[in-house]
């Protein structure tokens, strides 16, 4: 895999396809390994570019503390490094909220965000705690392996991909790990929402109760989303859940080519194609049980 010299460290990516480019984020302690089924399964479709945070997988750890605004502006020079104008964004969990300040800053640079399981703020109790616990777990060598295991175990869809995951995460930096936890409780850009003018697909689990608040908060706030709750799904949706994910970015992406059809009209098309039991239109996509729109 190739690297990129940026300022203050040196990041892994890759790249997979050809096509209109789709970077993808991954939130602390997991690596672009998070994203193997879309690097798999979207490169058909699209040039699919993941790559590690600071600090995490084979990423250089970061010389300065990490906060969203130094990984957004990672994000805009890895662009530059690979010499691309223009792409979408895709941020998984708390890689959310690194999407959404990167089109708050470098708006030019970006088609549209994908936002999958994500938030622009963490204010309730529940997960605030789990945060806080797991950031205090990144110090012990001990408690880190166990973090390690508990996260990647959780986003695993059978043991192959646990050790995928696993293995992947052996050379996080404990450090930046921690600061990229603080930085989920710290942030907020709940109140810039209004800015981005940016098209976005909101993208949740409907058994992940606990962020259903988020995904309402993002939908109200932004001026031109769209949101879907996958059916059955829970939180660690681009494994467990991968071909509705893959399904859904490539028909939203599709969709936004057609400038006069309404929003609304154009998401019950996607909804119907994903779910027509559901939604009662024949289709010959591969996902039978796909998404309910909002």
């Amino acid at each position: 895999m190739p690297f990129a010299h940026l300022k203050g460290t040196i990041l892994n990516y890759e790249i997979s396809g050809t096509g209109i480019p789709i970077v993808f984020i991954h939130p602390p302690l997991l690596t672009s390994e998070a994203f193997f089924y879309q690097k798999k399964q979207l490169s058909h479709h699209f040039q699919v570019i993941t790559f590690d945070i600071r600090g995490h997988g084979s990423s250089q750890a970061s010389e300065r503390p990490l906060s969203m605004e130094l990984m957004a502006r990672d994000v805009r020079m890895l662009l530059d490094e690979i010499g691309i104008e223009q792409a979408y964004l895709c941020g998984y969990s708390t890689g959310g909220m690194v999407l959404l300040e990167a089109l708050l800053a470098y708006p030019e640079r970006f088609l549209g965000g994908i936002v999958v399981s994500g938030m622009s703020e963490l204010t309730d109790v529940y997960n605030k705690i789990r945060v806080w616990m797991a950031c205090n777990m990144t110090g012990p060598v001990i408690l880190m392996n166990l973090l390690k295991k508990a996260i990647t175990n959780g986003n695993a869809d059978n043991p192959a991909t646990y050790r995928q995951l696993y293995e992947s995460s052996l050379k996080d930096s404990s450090d930046d790990v921690c600061m990229y936890f603080r930085q989920t409780i710290a942030y907020s850009c709940t109140h810039r929402l209004r800015n981005i003018k940016h098209p976005i697909l909101l993208m949740f689990g409907s058994k992940d109760r606990s962020f259903h608040r988020y995904a309402h908060l993002l939908h109200s706030g932004l001026p031109h989303s769209s949101l879907y709750f996958l059916k059955d799904a829970k939180h660690q949706i681009p494994i467990k859940n991968a071909a509705k994910m893959n399904d859904l970015i490539r028909l939203w992406v599709e969709s936004l080519e057609d400038q006069h059809t309404e929003r609304g009209l154009l998401d019950l098309a996607i909804a119907r194609k994903l779910n027509p039991t559901m939604y009662g239109e024949d289709t010959r996509s591969s996902e039978e049980n796909g998404t309910s729109p909002d």
